[in-house]
C-alpha cells in the first residue's frame, strides 16, 4: 500500500508542476530491493517512477541520490533519469524520477555503453572523493576528499567497512592484519591515475536498456575515484559482455594488467556485501587478502 500522506502531497504537486488537469490513476509496485518501496506512478499526464523509505532510518538518502544523479546527468555522457522531486513527508522520504520504459537494445548497445562510461571516467577533479557523503546500498559512504587515491581508499572505503564487519563479529583481528599487509602493497599493485567521475555501484542491477534502445544508468554511489573501481564492479556479478570492455579500452585504455587488478578493486564492494548480507561473502574477501 502506498502511503496516503505522500499520495496527497503528490496530488497537489502534480497539479502545480505538471498540469492542472493531472490526476493520479494508480501506483503499480516495481522492484525496489530491501531498502526502498518502489512504484510506477500512473497519471493522466504520463508515468513516473517513485520510491520511498523511512526517513529516520536512512536520513538524507534521496537527497544524496538526487545530487549524484544530477552530477552524472550534467556530464551529458550517458542517459540518466530526470529528477522530478524529492522530499520528506511525515516519517517517509521519497524520490520521484522520470519513468523510462525498457526496450530491445540497439545492435551497438554494448559498444556504446563502453564508450559512454569511458567518457564519464574522463571527467576529473583535483581530488578523490566528493563534496558530500552519500550511500552505497543502505550504508553510509564517506567521501572526504584526498589528493592520494591510496589514502582515500584506505581511510574512506576499506577501513570503515572493515571496522563495521569487525564490530559485528563477521571479521576478526587476523583479517585486520591481512588488510594492513595489503595496504603496504597498494602502491605496487595499483597504478596511480587522476581522479575519475564514477557511478560507484555499476553492476548489472543498476543499468537498463532505455526506450530508445540505449544505455541508461541509475542508483549511483557517485564520487571521484580510480576508474578501475567502476570496471571491477561491472565484473563482480558475472560481468558485462566483452564488447563493453573492448569499446572502453579503445576509447580510454587502462594500464596493462587491469584484469589482474580487478580483484583488489572488488574488496570494497565485497566488504559492503559482508556488512549488508552476511557471511557468504567473507571467503571471497579472505581469498584476496590472504595473498598478503
Amino acid at each position: 500500500m502506498f502511503p496516503a500522506e505522500i499520495r496527497q502531497y503528490l496530488e497537489y504537486w502534480l497539479i502545480d508542476e505538471i498540469s492542472p488537469l493531472t490526476e493520479i490513476v494508480s501506483f503499480i509496485p516495481e522492484g525496489g530491493g530491501s531498502i526502498n518501496q518502489a512504484f510506477r506512478l500512473e497519471t493522466s499526464s504520463g508515468a513516473y517512477f517513485i520510491k520511498y523509505n523511512s526517513a529516520d532510518r536512512y536520513p538524507g538518502m534521496f537527497e544524496c541520490e538526487a545530487k549524484g544523479l544530477n552530477i552524472l546527468r550534467e556530464t551529458g555522457c550517458i542517459q540518466i533519469p530526470v529528477i522530478l522531486k524529492h522530499a520528506l513527508i511525515g516519517k517517509f522520504g521519497f524520490l520521484m524520477l522520470s519513468y523510462i520504459h525498457t526496450s530491445q537494445p540497439e545492435k551497438n548497445f554494448w559498444q556504446l555503453f563502453g564508450q559512454q562510461i569511458a567518457a564519464l571516467h574522463r571527467k576529473s577533479s583535483p581530488f578523490f572523493g566528493l563534496e558530500h557523503d552519500n550511500y552505497i546500498g543502505s550504508l553510509r559512504q564517506v567521501n572526504t576528499p584526498h589528493v592520494s587515491w591510496f589514502e582515500f581508499l584506505i581511510t574512506n572505503r576499506l577501513e570503515p567497512q572493515l571496522q563495521l564487519a569487525m564490530d559485528s563479529g563477521k571479521l576478526n583481528s587476523r583479517d585486520a592484519r591481512q588488510f594492513n599487509c595489503f595496504y603496504k602493497k597498494l602502491t605496487e599493485i595499483i597504478p596511480d591515475e587522476a581522479p575519475a567521475l564514477l557511478h560507484g555501484d555499476l553492476w548489472s542491477g543498476n543499468y537498463m536498456v532505455g526506450d530508445d534502445g540505449l544505455p541508461c544508468i541509475y542508483d549511483p554511489a557517485v564520487y571521484y575515484g580510480h576508474r578501475e573501481t567502476d570496471i571491477a564492479m561491472t565484473r563482480l556479478f558475472g560481468g558485462f559482455p566483452d564488447l563493453f570492455y573492448d569499446a572502453y579500452q579503445e576509447a580510454f585504455p587502462m594500464e596493462i594488467g587491469w584484469k589482474s587488478r580487478i580483484i583488489y578493486h572488488q574488496l570494497y564492494p565485497l566488504l559492503v556485501h559482508v556488512n549488508l548480507f552476511g557471511s557468504s561473502y567473507i571467503s571471497q574477501v579472505r581469498q584476496i587478502t590472504g595473498r598478503f
